[in-house]
């Protein structure tokens, strides 16, 4: 799935980033990879990357370099939390409760 890779080409993409599938990435969503066509298929609905691993039961990590890579080729499109946002404790505990869901 990753070609052995363990960190993504953007190591800051975080968690609770927000992944959405872009035009290019539907016009190529038959040529891609299973794990990536779903991933595609999965954002036509904004979600984080933590819901992107739990929903295809994808280690976390693995989940990040799979959409760093489709971000890269401009596949999906991410929206990055602000630091406002990641200072937000319920935010923070939300992920952790999610997270914690995942194993």
């Amino acid at each position: 799935m990753t070609s052995g890779r363990t960190q993504p080409v953007d190591d800051t993409l975080e968690i609770e980033a927000q992944v959405m599938s872009s035009r290019l990435g539907a016009a190529a969503h038959r040529d891609l990879a299973f794990e990536r066509r779903e991933i595609i298929t999965l954002c036509r609905t904004t979600m984080s990357v933590a819901e992107v691993a739990a929903s295809l039961g994808l280690h976390i990590g693995v989940a990040r370099v799979l959409v760093a890579d489709l971000a890269a080729l401009g596949y999906v499109e991410v929206r990055r939390p602000g630091t406002r946002l990641a200072q937000d404790l319920s935010m923070i505990e939300r992920v952790i409760r999610g997270l914690e869901a995942i194993r």
